[in-house]
């Protein structure tokens, strides 16, 4: 047997748990610093005199980042390991959080959130990769799914601190909530996840099957006496390898798809507070409907995780993606009160967030080892670079005077557009075929 059949075929033991759970708190991180600039936007906003146009711009900078941040870095953590990448974006993100609290105009704090979106970038791309690649196959689905659960959960524990926060100091101490949040993850990281066993595998340094083995010690499985064969048909790493044959026309159905549901994903979440706020309501406020909001997320990504074990991953995020259409036009129609909004934004934001966990999962299905990273952070990339026009058109939207339900509705054409794009998706051909007759054997 070779290490990635012994980590397929086997249950996972407590280093692999160990793991995928940091790799879970790390997504929660990464939602909280993602999202910290939509807390601290009415404040911004208030202190600066900013216009909504404005506002549009600064809520959208870091999904620029990230685009950047999801190309070069998930590219580079398939040809340098995903350890040190990940372990690199903590550093960045957390001086990109704390120099956020020092900004004193807009044009630095677009610049600082850009950076930090690099770092949010390359972590998602990586983890992603990191997670399948320490899943068995019975459990790989179910635990993306969980990794990308960590998301909202993250915006739900750092929001409701953040909304504490609001109540009795200004904005700049949500970035440095976020700084710290992300500042302790550095020593966890550097002793709970070892390096990707399939990556050492697929670029077989000198030393690949001694480290191989020491992980295989270190998780309790039984080690190896040689490294497999070579596959000869694998070229190097690179992006062109996504446009092959074999991969281009699903490389570029899952971009769109990405790119189109991603805009009204985030139109949501970085819109809620303001909105909110223009309604007549305190900053603290709108900050528990956000929190409720990714309250609905976390349910969802973790009842998707759950179905993962017995329906098609592509039929459940088209539901998804369908019922997020719905519902975001209902969030546009207005409420009476902020409960009604609250209750509205939470099912929203269950369809919307659950429909990107599982994008996740397709992802971890649809590419191989040696583009896992990279592919992941091509499609996050092209998708994030796109969605920076969702917060953007929005803004100028509401800044010519078109009224909620009118925006509303073009951003859930998002969400339309991408469950058109997977219908057109065949499933990921032997490779979900194959997770599921091991899942059934199990």
């Amino acid at each position: 047997m070779d290490s990635q059949r012994i980590l397929d075929d086997l249950p996972m033991t407590r280093v692999q748990v160990a793991a995928v759970a940091t790799c879970i708190i790390l997504t929660a991180v990464d939602g909280f610093d993602v999202l910290a600039i939509s807390f601290a936007a009415p404040g911004i906003a208030a202190e600066w005199g900013i216009t909504r146009a404005a506002l549009g711009i600064v809520l959208a900078m870091e999904l620029l980042g990230m685009a950047f941040g999801s190309i070069l870095l998930g590219n580079i953590a398939d040809k340098l390991g995903r350890r040190p990448i990940i372990l690199g974006c903590l550093l960045l993100m957390t001086c990109g959080m704390y120099l956020a609290s020092t900004a004193t105009n807009v044009s630095s704090l677009l610049i600082v959130r850009f950076v930090t979106g690099i770092g949010i970038g390359g972590m998602l791309a990586t983890t992603n990769a990191m997670v399948a690649e320490f899943s068995n196959a019975h459990r790989r689905n179910f635990n993306v799914s969980m990794m990308a659960a960590g998301y909202p959960i993250g915006v739900i524990a750092g929001g409701t601190l953040a909304s504490l926060l609001l109540s009795h100091y200004d904005w700049r101490s949500v970035f440095l909530l976020g700084a710290g949040l992300t500042g302790i993850l550095l020593p966890l990281v550097w002793f709970m996840v070892p390096e990707s066993i399939a990556y050492i595998a697929h670029r077989r340094a000198p030393d690949a099957l001694e480290r191989i083995n020491a992980t295989l010690q270190r998780m309790g499985h039984a080690t190896l006496e040689c490294l497999p064969d070579a596959d000869e048909s694998r070229s190097e790493t690179g992006w062109k390898d996504l446009f092959s044959p074999k991969l281009a026309r699903t490389t570029l159905l899952l971009t769109v798809a990405y790119l189109a549901h991603i805009m009204t994903f985030y139109f949501l979440l970085k819109w809620i507070p303001k909105i909110v706020v223009d309604m007549g309501f305190s900053a603290s406020l709108a900050g528990g409907v956000l929190v409720w909001a990714n309250v609905g997320g976390a349910a969802g990504s973790v009842l998707l995780g759950w179905l993962t074990h017995h329906v098609r991953v592509r039929v459940l995020v088209i539901t998804a993606m369908l019922g997020a259409a719905v519902m975001i036009n209902v969030f546009g129609q207005g409420q009476a009160n902020l409960t009604q909004l609250a209750l509205i934004a939470a099912v929203a934001g269950m369809f919307t967030n659950s429909a990107v966990v599982g994008l996740y999962a397709l992802f971890a299905q649809s590419f191989p080892t040696h583009l896992r990273a990279g592919g992941t952070g091509f499609v996050i990339g092209i998708g994030r670079a796109g969605a920076v026009l969702g917060p953007v058109i929005a803004g100028y939207l509401f800044e010519s005077g078109h009224g909620l339900p009118l925006v509303a509705f073009v951003m859930a054409l998002g969400s339309m557009l991408a469950a058109v794009m997977l219908i057109l998706l065949k499933d990921s051909g032997s490779e979900s075929k194959e997770s599921s007759r091991r899942s059934v054997s199990l």
